[in-house]
């Protein structure tokens, strides 16, 4: 397969991604402290975001109604509450005052005794003189007051439960849409892409819509709906004491403001210093043979103690500002509370108001800063929701690889003959790379493609497993056109064994079965038998139910070569490509990679790419590529007589000083185990 770009390590990749989306700090008293990613577009990436969940319009009116209904019923009752106290305070009063005294001769006595104040506010009572609290009133209120507040939870709980449903249903088809996308996308989108971040879009992006849809929405209208409804009830209790409550907002937003912009570039430097540090911790294990090797154990420490530090001001400063948001709210709030406390006071006593009334007042005046919070601490998970949709969005409106014309189908059985006929390819189309290029491969025949570094040997085999579309010419296998056919029947028909042996998480039984999934379990004993795995899996405890683990440590490097050689024999292809299988073996494990090649080779026509000449001297063809070019073409014998490019790669892997290339005569075949073919010299046995 094509070569990847190399992967960046996670923390870099963390830090490149706060580098492409601004950051903001939070404090407290909106969620968590922490910078919040931004979308490039948010308003077009919000309205799509929102719109995954037209699908479910009906579920989300009622989730809607529902948090209304609570919202209303729980700003309703501290009014009703208030009631609660007029009846308890008046019913105090009352207990005092004689019986047979009417009320209002009570309250004109008060007043030419001078106490105008309390008459005043004795006015606004529904006072019974002589007959206390009214018991069955105040239970009542107190009843409807509790039902209010369960029939609000029982509605938010509803709610809660209704939406986790519909947005389950919404992220479920989300992750299917974007499963779906990977597969229709072309290689050339995952070679020009960091491996960390399309796993980040794939998953760490899904979760976090899934968190904005699930917490942000809901709470945004519960909090929103909250502060509107108090606001309201603020106004209908007394609207001189509203305005004075509204004050505090102003203040509030100007602090947040101020300190919040502060804390931005801190966050920002916080981040930056984290990848850093994290970048450095990685590099020192990775590298922590080489470190100790050359003994820079101390200028590592002496690193790692610097950026350390630079992380801890960052941190310190920070986490310091951001911190200072809450507090001041807070003085903010309580100016308000004193404020309020007293002008409510002031108008109990003149009678201007109940008692009830400044005590539910007083409760609303605590609750408006809450929801004011949450919606701060929501509209920035919103924002970093956003941000992640934008960031799936972009992989979902990727341009797919162009579809399949099925217009012929190949056997069930191919000879593969397969023809390049004036092929031209490029990755971009001011680097030309593949130009004019026409060739033949019979059918059982092995090609070897050789070159340098970048000549266009990968890109090559590519073509042919049409991983990437030609820019003109054809391709062909039996005479199909492979553009005539699915990828998926045309690949059915091919073997790859890659440099990079990949094996997943599972025994190695499945591992081989991988190739054909209908496989018999004597049909992968024989494949293993052919490919040399069979002798090291037998020895092993637990035989081919042995599980790899994640990294496949568990096997070596060769063992692992070996597996993924069998896997590709049990799928018995037609067409077999093998991209430099054995460069990452020793050379011990080489000659026996090579019996398994030899053995996978035999009846199929097989294209070998390798560095190592050694491994292909007995291929039928070898192409000698140069920028894109087939510049020779022939067996080994053939080619070295003619001394040019393939000469001089063959010359500089292992003439030596006294050695004469000429000289070599035909090898005839692969190489036995520990045994020099004749022409061999001692160092191509002994690496």
């Amino acid at each position: 397969m094509a070569k990847r770009t190399q992967e960046t390590p996670a923390d870099q990749v963390a830090v490149e991604e706060f580098d492409e989306f601004d950051t903001a700090g939070a404090s407290d008293a909106f969620g968590d402290a922490m910078p919040v990613r931004k979308a490039k577009h948010f308003w077009p990436s919000a309205k799509r975001l929102v719109g995954l969940l037209a699908p479910e319009k009906l579920g989300m009116s009622l989730v809607l109604l529902l948090v209304a209904a609570g919202v209303v019923l729980a700003v309703i009752a501290p009014k009703i509450l208030g009631k609660a106290m007029d009846v308890i305070f008046a019913g105090a009063f009352s207990k005092q005052m004689p019986a047979n005294v009417p009320v209002d001769q009570a309250i004109e006595g008060l007043r030419q005794a001078g106490q105008g104040n309390l008459a005043d506010m004795m006015s606004k009572m529904n006072l019974v003189p002589g007959t206390g609290i009214d018991f069955p009133l105040l239970s009542r209120y107190i009843l409807i007051v509790l039902a209010m507040y369960f029939v609000s939870s029982l509605f938010m709980w509803a709610q809660g439960w209704l939406l986790n449903r519909l947005v389950m249903k919404v992220v479920y088809k989300l992750r299917k849409d974007v499963e779906t996308k990977l597969n229709k996308l072309p290689l050339n989108y995952f070679d020009t892409r960091q491996r960390g971040d399309l796993l980040s879009r794939v998953t760490n992006d899904v979760d976090n819509i899934q968190n904005a849809l699930q917490q942000a929405v809901s709470q945004l209208v519960q909090s929103l709906l909250t502060v509107v409804g108090i606001v309201i009830m603020m106004f209908i209790v007394s609207w001189q004491m509203a305005l004075i409550a509204l004050i505090a907002l102003p203040l509030s937003a100007v602090a947040a403001g101020v300190i919040g912009s502060r804390a931005q570039g801190l966050f920002t430097a916080q981040w930056k210093n984290t990848g850093a540090l994290n970048g450095q911790i990685e590099e020192s294990f990775s590298g922590h043979d080489l470190m100790k090797v050359f003994g820079r154990e101390q200028d590592m420490l002496d690193r790692f103690h610097e950026k350390n530090e630079e992380l801890y001001k960052a941190s310190f400063g920070a986490q310091f500002v951001s911190g200072m948001i809450f507090p001041v709210m807070n003085f903010v709030s309580y100016l308000a509370y004193v404020g309020i406390a007293v002008v409510g006071g002031l108008r109990v006593a003149s009678g201007q108001m109940s008692l009830g009334d400044a005590t539910a007042f007083i409760q609303y005046s605590r609750e408006f800063t809450q929801p004011l919070g949450q919606m701060a601490g929501m509209a920035n998970m919103l924002q970093s929701g956003v941000a992640s949709a934008e960031r799936t969005f972009e992989l979902l409106d990727a341009q797919e690889q162009e579809p399949d014309h099925v217009t012929d189908t190949l056997p069930a059985r191919t000879d593969g003959h397969v023809e390049f006929n004036n092929v031209t390819f490029s990755y971009s189309e001011d680097k030309p790379l593949i130009t004019d290029l026409s060739f033949e491969a019979h059918p059982g025949h092995t090609v070897a493609i050789v070159g340098p570094t970048g000549a266009g040997k990968t890109t090559l085999v590519n073509l042919v497993m049409r991983f990437y579309e030609l820019n003109s010419g054809s391709i062909t296998l039996d005479g199909v056109d492979v553009t005539a056919i699915s990828r998926a029947d045309l690949r059915s028909k091919v073997g790859m064994v890659l440099q990079d042996a990949w094996l997943f998480g599972g025994s190695i039984m499945e591992n081989i079965r991988y190739g054909r999934l209908d496989a018999t379990d004597e049909e992968v004993y024989a494949a293993a038998k052919a490919t040399f795995v069979d002798r090291f899996v037998r020895a092993l405890p637990d035989g081919y139910e042995t599980v790899i683990d994640e990294e496949g440590t568990n096997v070596s490097a060769g063992e692992k070569q070996l597996i993924t050689i069998a896997r590709a024999f049990v799928a018995n292809p037609s067409l077999l490509i093998l991209d430099e299988a054995t460069s990452s073996v020793d050379t011990r494990t080489e000659l026996l990679v090579q019996h398994a090649m030899a053995a996978l080779r035999s009846d199929r026509t097989s294209f070998v790419i390798a560095h190592r000449l050694s491994t292909i001297r007995d291929a039928d063809t070898i192409l000698v590529m140069e920028e894109g070019k087939i510049v020779e073409q022939g067996n080994h014998q053939v080619l070295l007589a003619e001394r040019g490019a393939y000469y001089r790669l063959y010359k500089s892997q292992f003439a030596g000083p006294a050695e004469d290339v000429d000289a070599e005569p035909p090898t005839g075949g692969a190489p036995v185990v520990g045994v020099p073919v004749p022409g061999e010299t001692a160092n191509e046995v002994t690496g």
